[in-house]
């Protein structure tokens, strides 16, 4: 009588019953003798990390490392953040979002190819910026994550957005800025961003470990 054990592992010579990774060793060394085989099982395991990392980077998660000021001070030069690029495919972009964006083509060409700044008006909306403040729709922001005593300005920059002449957010774009209103190249000098141009959103800041948190 055969008994259940038996009859789980099989005959060795055959190969009934022997599990597949098992026999999947066999055949490699059968090929590639017991070292040939070692190396494609590490070939394998490194190509496959690769390739899962890659799905990753283009699909869902990216890093980007911060090479200004413009958004001190939530984030400093050599931070380096998590951006989610679905967040977009699932909901609209939220005001106070902070963005990762294709450089707009009317800036002038670098080696930096994305920008990051903050969401500050939405389609359809009008932007003013008076008296040291953005407002929208008439109505002045609340910029909690802005630094006490920040002041907006647009004096030097070509889209002032007066009351008289407000700049308003077209259809299917948004209006971003910096934090660092005093030194950020944003919507004041390139105009508002179409959202096809968001690579997504950043959510936590993973460098360096002591300012690990989320945005």
């Amino acid at each position: 009588m055969t008994s259940a054990t038996d009859e789980l592992n099989g005959d060795p010579s055959d190969g009934i019953g022997e599990i597949p990774v098992r026999r999947r060793r066999r055949r490699l060394e059968r090929l590639f003798g017991s070292a040939g085989a070692n190396i494609v099982e590490w070939i394998a395991v490194i190509g496959g990390a690769v390739l899962l990392a890659l799905i990753v980077k283009l699909f869902l998660l990216q890093a980007f490392y911060i090479p200004s000021l413009s958004m001190f001070p939530a984030l400093h030069v050599g931070d380096r953040v998590l951006v989610n690029k679905l967040s977009y495919k699932v909901h609209d972009v939220n005001r106070g979002d902070i963005i990762v964006f294709e450089r707009p083509a009317s800036e002038a060409a670098s080696d930096i190819p994305d920008l990051i700044k903050r969401v500050v008006g939405l389609p359809g909306e009008e932007v003013v910026i008076e008296g040291g403040h953005v407002f929208i729709d008439g109505t002045q922001l609340p910029e909690s994550y802005l630094p006490d005593g920040t002041t907006t300005t647009a004096d030097n920059a070509p889209n002032k957005c007066p009351r008289t002449a407000p700049c308003v957010v077209p259809d299917g774009q948004v209006w971003v800025m910096g934090d660092n209103r005093n030194d950020s190249k944003d919507s004041r000098y390139f105009g508002t961003i179409d959202q096809s141009s968001i690579v997504g959103r950043a959510f936590v800041r993973v460098w360096p470990l002591d300012r690990l948190g989320l945005l």
